[in-house]
């Protein structure tokens, strides 16, 4: 499993939503700035975002875009999986159903599904506001030994 540009930007996107909000819509502008990605790279992920419902969008001179809900309702997971599709390791988790002729006689396919299940339960359980409490502690330790 690798994680794309697409996924990481999504969570940047979510992430700065997040720190610089107040309830407020912020321009998409803005957000391209500060996280240094091209806004027609962002147009895209905004989009898929906003038709998932995890962010609400305004038009107009005073709109943009904010969280739907609050950051501690968003797992990584949720974010990863609307970007990337499927988190599985190999191809054949890709789906509801195994579709490999071999799933029946495969020695390593239990270790994949295991592993696949511990990639799916670790995401699914760290949040945006995971992620911000995460920072806002590693920031408070500024001193050198």
């Amino acid at each position: 499993m690798k994680i794309s540009t697409k996924g990481r930007y999504a969570l940047r996107v979510m992430i700065d939503l997040s720190q610089f909000t107040n309830n407020e819509y912020i321009s998409l502008k803005e957000i391209s700035e500060r996280q240094e990605i091209s806004l027609k790279y962002l147009e895209s992920i905004i989009g898929m975002l906003c038709r998932a419902g995890f962010v609400l969008s305004l038009r107009g001179k005073c709109g943009g875009y904010k969280l739907a809900r609050k950051p501690g309702e968003y797992t990584i997971g949720s974010i990863l999986k609307l970007t990337e599709g499927s988190l599985a390791p190999v191809a054949c988790l890709e789906g509801d159903i195994n579709q490999c002729s071999r799933a029946i006689n495969c020695i390593t396919l239990p270790m994949w599904q295991k592993l696949d299940k511990i990639i799916d339960d670790y995401l699914e359980s760290v949040t945006i506001e995971d992620l911000l409490k995460q920072q806002n502690e590693f920031r408070g330790n500024d001193y050198i030994i």
